[in-house]
């Protein structure tokens, strides 16, 4: 159980208890244990293990006063104990990809390139070859290229399709919501509350946390103990049986 105590909370409770709370109380969290539950979040899947992420963990109080404006006066941010910044690092890639594939020849020995068996060199080439084809870019001008390419090839098989620049930034967005996900679920296990930001002055926060130009702010998540208040009227969620259907 670590630091977590012997009440946490089960997936389907913590699920049911997450709420966006606006109002926290003036009650302190333990930094260790949301750090505890970042650690959750960096297991989310991503896309191609790629993990174009990073983390901000704010706590000291001098930052936490700089973001209530940078997050627009939001009561999620001027009553939160301690904020997240989810950050998306897509101009990482190339690092990410090392990473990837040292890890694997780790994993797979070092041993001559032909001994690899054919498992072992699809993974070795998808970091390789594959990877840099699909994320590299001049300006968006190849991306078109690339997507002129595989439109192409799609008329005559199915082919992946998602390679322009913008493309490739909505997968790194997408992991990145998964991530904060997790980090909120594991929140609300433990009793914590939390409340994710669209609002905010993206660039301020950059300012702020000192970010390069290449990383995005995918969102923030203010962090406390839910006031009775904090929590804005009832769950409303459109009815299920318009939102699912069984093909």
């Amino acid at each position: 159980m670590g630091i977590f105590n012997r009440m946490e909370k089960t997936v389907t409770e913590a699920i049911q208890h997450r709420r966006s709370v606006r109002i926290f109380k003036n009650l302190p969290l333990d930094t260790l244990k949301v750090k505890k539950c970042l650690e959750n979040a960096v297991l989310a899947p991503t896309s191609s293990n790629m993990q174009l992420w990073e983390f901000y963990h704010i706590t000291e109080p001098r930052l936490l006063e700089k973001m209530v404006m940078a997050c627009l006066g939001q009561n999620a941010a001027k009553t939160a104990q301690q904020l997240v910044v989810v950050v998306v690092r897509k101009d990482l890639w190339r690092k990410r990809a090392k990473a990837n594939l040292d890890h694997l020849k780790s994993s797979f020995g070092i041993k001559p390139k032909k001994a690899y068996r054919g498992r072992e060199k699809f993974a070795l080439t998808y970091y390789q070859k594959l990877i840099p084809t699909v994320y590299f870019d001049v300006f968006g001008l190849f991306g078109w290229l690339k997507y002129l390419f595989f439109t192409v090839i799609g008329v005559f098989k199915p082919i992946y399709r998602q390679v322009r620049q913008s493309d490739m930034r909505i997968v790194a967005h997408k992991s990145a919501g998964l991530a904060a996900q997790n980090f909120m679920i594991s929140m609300a296990a433990i009793g914590y509350d939390t409340c994710p930001m669209e609002g905010s002055d993206t660039l301020r926060v950059k300012k702020i946390l000192g970010l390069p130009r290449g990383s995005e702010v995918n969102m923030v998540i203010g962090c406390g103990i839910r006031d009775e208040k904090g929590v804005y009227g009832p769950r409303f969620r459109i009815p299920f049986d318009q939102v699912y259907t069984q093909v």
